[in-house]
């Protein structure tokens, strides 16, 4: 099986070859970081229309950490384009944060479309290196089709339950690996090399929620979802919340 993915992928690399080269001489990321946000602008709505009861639902939860003060600080990780703010409940003050600034544009049209909630403030920082955000100063975290795109899930966890309060809530939504033994994982094995240089650094064969187990949240709800697309190599989806 090891040699079939290795030739198949070897094959799918020389046909995507100038994608490739220019990923190696490092053009393409500075190209693609300015035009993926608009990719991602159109997906989003799409996804939104597809699972927006579900997000209802998941989100509404929010409402339990709202204080004498009825606010709620949250911290949306991987923002992107702000596709979630119009399921967050009034109340909520949003600190955003993505390594991609050519997102700041879209998040403030997104805010202006969601009077509802409070924009804090933008940070330009990856999710493994949250310095800017205080020690347990958060509420909520919330990320969605992030843990796939970060250098280290196992950091990144570990920076959410630094800045999450005692008690507080991290909501996730993640698309993860095919079983094992799957034609479905080999497709996506074969597809990984070349879908990262257009996925924004996206693996497609990430078994996040082991590391969702590993990081011992207090208390751990997880929700599997079918794939949204079947013609894409991205997999089924997990759902849920963990509280610290």
């Amino acid at each position: 099986m090891d040699v079939l993915v290795f030739v198949l992928q070897s094959i799918l690399c020389l046909l995507t070859l100038p994608l490739h080269l220019l990923a190696l001489l490092g053009f393409w990321q500075p190209i693609w970081r300015k035009y993926f946000p608009y990719l991602m602008a159109v997906l989003s709505r799409k996804t939104n229309q597809k699972i927006e009861g579900k997000k209802r639902n998941l989100f509404s939860q929010i409402k339990k950490l709202t204080g004498a003060s009825g606010k709620v600080t949250l911290l949306e990780l991987g923002c992107g384009t702000g596709a979630n703010f119009e399921f967050y409940p009034a109340g909520c003050r949003v600190t955003c944060l993505d390594p991609n600034p050519h997102f700041e544009k879209f998040l403030t049209e997104s805010m202006a479309k969601n009077k509802h909630l409070q924009y804090e403030k933008f940070l330009v920082a990856p999710g493994e290196d949250m310095s800017q955000v205080a020690d347990e100063s958060m509420d909520v975290v919330v990320c969605t089709l992030v843990l796939c795109t970060v250098q280290s899930p196992r950091k990144v966890l570990q920076e959410i339950q630094r800045v999450l309060r005692p008690g507080g809530i991290f909501f996730f939504w993640e698309h993860v690996a095919e079983p094992l033994g799957s034609w479905a994982l080999l497709w996506q094995e074969v597809v990984e090399p070349t879908w990262k240089h257009i996925g924004d650094g996206c693996y497609l064969t990430r078994e996040t929620w082991k590391e969702l187990e590993r990081a011992k949240f207090s208390d751990l709800q997880l929700e599997w979802q079918p794939s949204l697309i079947k013609w894409l190599p991205v997999g089924p989806h997990i759902m849920g919340m963990a509280v610290k």
